[in-house]
């Protein structure tokens, strides 16, 4: 399955805002945004005019780096969104949160969307009982996502464990961190979804 694998902290830099790629390093001054808060490369440091067409290219390549995932997939989201009722760019950013793996970074079973991935590829996470593999996997209302048994007792979700206990997730989830499990109450609503997207800009893209 493709993704990208380059240095992700370049990814915050080139959009100038923090999209929370590294989990926990985001929320240090190690962050290379806090560092260095201009775009990566030679000609970084120098001020262009954003055209209109540059505005919608941004908010594509933001939340396609937010959820870690690349065009081909993104533009059969986009295809998706458009079939069903309802706004177009609110049916997309609706898909994107219904990702396993990003359902995983929400309940806060991972610190990231890289590392709730890296959980569902190695087949640490169940899907009503069983282990779902694909970090694609679009979740239904009424799912149980959970730690796998076997999984339960490694070191890193009893770290994982402690740190949610001091979150809450978002209203559409329901968390049992005592049993290291989750369940779909709902599909999200544009107002439950805390993502620096303006969604209407990468529908007039894929509109021209």
């Amino acid at each position: 399955m493709a993704r990208y694998t380059g240095p992700v902290c370049r990814l915050c830099r080139r959009e100038g805002i923090k999209l929370y790629l590294k989990g926990d390093r985001c929320y240090t001054d190690k962050c290379a945004l806090e560092r260095r808060n201009y775009p990566p490369g030679e000609h970084g440091r120098v001020r262009r005019k954003m055209t209109e067409y540059g505005m919608q290219l941004r908010e594509k390549q933001k939340a396609k780096r937010i959820y870690g995932v690349l065009e081909r997939q993104f533009r059969r989201y986009f295809e998706m969104a458009e079939r069903q009722k309802g706004m177009t760019g609110e049916n997309l950013l609706r898909l994107l949160e219904r990702r396993l793996d990003n359902v995983v970074y929400r309940l806060g079973l991972a610190s990231s969307r890289a590392e709730a991935r890296q959980f569902v590829r190695h087949g640490h996470i169940t899907v009503n009982g069983k282990r779902v593999d694909i970090p694609s996997y679009l979740v239904e209302i009424g799912d149980e996502i959970a730690v796998a048994e076997k999984s339960r007792n490694l070191v890193r979700f009893a770290e994982l464990a402690e740190a949610a206990a001091h979150k809450t997730p978002p209203p559409w989830l329901e968390l049992d961190l005592e049993n290291m499990r989750g369940r779909v109450l709902g599909f999200p609503s544009r107002e439950d979804i805390d993502v620096p997207i303006k969604e209407h800009l990468i529908v007039e893209l894929y509109s021209r």
